[in-house]
């Protein structure tokens, strides 16, 4: 096995855990007190509506959900590191990155409670649906990178015009063919596509010493693509280390791989118990880099802010947590007959001659007074 020294890993560092401002030879963070208060205030507000959303789904009102607890740096930071074109690609963890594009949240716990496919605005928020399958979603960001360079949309310069397409992936996913495959064609196309990737520690019960024997951004190199490890817990580092290469891809130098190194502090899903494979010592130690108790010490300490600020901000989200739970549980159930609505752009005959069969099936249940759905 090839050894790694980790004097040779390099990862890119504005914020240190203790909240101390860091310099670094080519990334800087440009933004003043008052961004990095909104991105606190980002953070914030994304795990509480991650925490709620667990909770829900504890008393049965989703059937699923997959937490981004302590990945909100990486999420708030490359999420308002995107430009006002720029085109994004999720998994199903991207909560943070959804909240800073404007994707209303009850949307999001709407897919999990099983009452729409997905059923944002993408072309509004420019936030693709949520993608399940692992790491299908690089495929068809390259994809869609792909035609924003022949529309002409990438290198032109103008003002407002050029754009970028990003697409998240876990370090899972680098497992997957599909990876490989999208970055091969981002390569040779030279695509304007970010791979982010939220190297969170764990494919489900993997460590990533199983996934890969090398860093996992060097392996953007094999590409001929350049990679880079930022701190995942560092918003400012993040959106660092996103802008330039965000940058990097409209101006048609290709695409780049960012390898956003942070840990998942709670379980792969509602569904997974992590207990069963992983150590509680490890969990602590990375409880310690907390992405928010980090931007709340620098806060603290450089004096931007008082108890007033952070007494606000809680009560904020509390706020937008007990609104996603009323609205939660206002979702309408669907009707079960529209599902022949979302097939095709055109019905066929085959598919009408389906959803009669399908109708009268269900009518029997209110004959018998079963009820009415199947």
């Amino acid at each position: 096995m090839t050894e790694v020294n980790d004097a040779e890993v390099e990862l890119v560092q504005l914020l240190t855990p203790e909240g101390d401002r860091l310099s670094h030879p080519r990334y800087a963070f440009n933004g003043d007190d008052e961004t990095i208060k909104g991105y606190y205030r980002d953070m914030v507000i994304t795990r509480k509506i991650d925490t709620e959303a667990t909770a829900l789904q504890r008393q049965g009102e989703l059937s699923l959900w997959a937490s981004c607890l302590g990945q909100e740096a990486a999420q708030v930071g490359s999420g308002r590191a995107l430009g006002a074109k720029d085109f994004v690609f999720p998994t199903y963890r991207e909560h943070g990155v959804a909240y800073c594009l404007g994707v209303p949240p009850v949307r999001l716990l709407a897919m999990f409670r099983g009452v729409d496919l997905g059923a944002w605005d993408t072309a509004e928020s420019r936030f693709h649906l949520y993608t399940i399958v692992i790491g299908a979603q690089t495929l068809h960001a390259v994809g869609y990178a792909m035609g924003v360079e022949r529309d002409g949309l990438v290198g032109t310069g103008e003002p407002g015009r050029d754009l970028a397409v990003i697409s998240y992936l876990g370090d899972g996913a680098t497992s997957q063919g599909d990876v490989s495959e999208a970055m091969v064609f981002a390569s040779s196309y030279n695509a304007p596509v970010v791979f982010f990737c939220q190297n969170n520690q764990w494919a489900i019960s993997e460590p990533i010493e199983r996934q890969s024997r090398i860093p996992l951004y060097r392996r953007a190199s094999g590409f001929g693509f350049p990679g880079v490890r930022v701190d995942g817990n560092d918003v400012l580092a993040v959106h660092a280390v996103t802008t330039e290469a965000l940058e990097r891809a409209r101006s048609g130098n290709g695409p780049t791989f960012i390898e956003a190194y942070t840990y998942r502090m709670g379980a792969h899903t509602t569904a997974d118990d992590p207990t069963k494979y992983r150590l509680s010592d490890e969990v602590e130690h990375w409880r310690l880099k907390d992405p928010i108790e980090r931007l709340r010490a620098y806060l603290t300490r450089s004096g931007v802010v008082d108890h007033d600020f952070f007494d606000a901000v809680d009560a904020e989200a509390q706020q937008v947590a007990t609104e996603l739970r009323q609205a939660c549980l206002s979702l309408p159930d669907p009707e079960l007959g529209e599902l022949f609505d979302n097939v095709y752009a055109d019905t066929t005959p085959y598919l009408t001659e389906q959803r009669a069969g399908f109708e009268e099936y269900q009518a029997s249940f209110a004959e018998t007074g079963e009820g009415g759905r199947a």
